[in-house]
């Protein structure tokens, strides 16, 4: 069965952590030079194999005693909301342009930038942390796929136009803001437990 307030919960948090971050910008750069539909097919299946793999990790956390699993999660959180309000801004990669535009070039070329730029990724962690405290890996690795996915959209096809209107310090800071009271939130049940 699929919760849908922990699945809207992980597609908010997620949503908002991977909004400024690099992979947005790589997806605006592959859209407008390749063919958006074959750009998407990569990166989608990337994000698919990320979220699979932090679920998994996230899961077997739940083995632990649940004071000890809020108590690592609730670190994990204040962590990813100290990370995200410290980074500096970070550049565009120049991204090579293959010879041809096929569907295996164009696809293989997202789904390789995704999986190398996106590996233990603050994202990938924080699905992996939700996957932990909420111990329903259906439901938050669907808002996490979900939540990627939409970013990449956004970022392939009107990645420009969302960037002029939207200040990425206020999305990044409403994204540490999420991610330190969910923080705050664990360690305090792992304190009371």
């Amino acid at each position: 069965m699929i919760s849908i307030t922990v699945l809207a919960l992980v597609f908010g948090v997620v949503f908002l952590a991977e909004l400024p971050d690099k992979t947005a910008l790589a997806g605006l750069v592959l859209g407008t030079r390749y063919r958006a539909s074959y750009v998407f097919a990569g990166v989608a299946a990337a994000f698919l194999l990320h979220v699979v793999l932090a679920v998994a990790a996230g899961s077997a956390l739940t083995l632990l005693p649940q004071r000890i699993v809020h108590g690592i999660t609730g670190l994990l959180f204040l962590g990813g909301a100290a990370v995200l309000l410290l980074k500096k801004g970070e550049g565009e990669e120049e991204i090579r342009r293959p010879e041809n535009q096929s569907f295996w070039k164009v696809s293989t070329t997202g789904f390789m930038l995704i999986l190398i730029a996106e590996f233990g990724d603050l994202t990938q962690i924080m699905t992996a942390n939700l996957a932990a405290r909420y111990d329903d890996p259906l439901s938050v690795g669907l808002g996490a796929v979900l939540a990627l996915w939409a970013v990449a959209g956004l970022g392939i096809v009107g990645g420009k136009a969302l960037m002029k209107r939207v200040p990425l310090g206020l999305i990044t800071r409403i994204a540490a803001a999420v991610m330190a009271l969910l923080g705050v939130w664990s360690v305090y049940e792992a304190a009371t437990a």
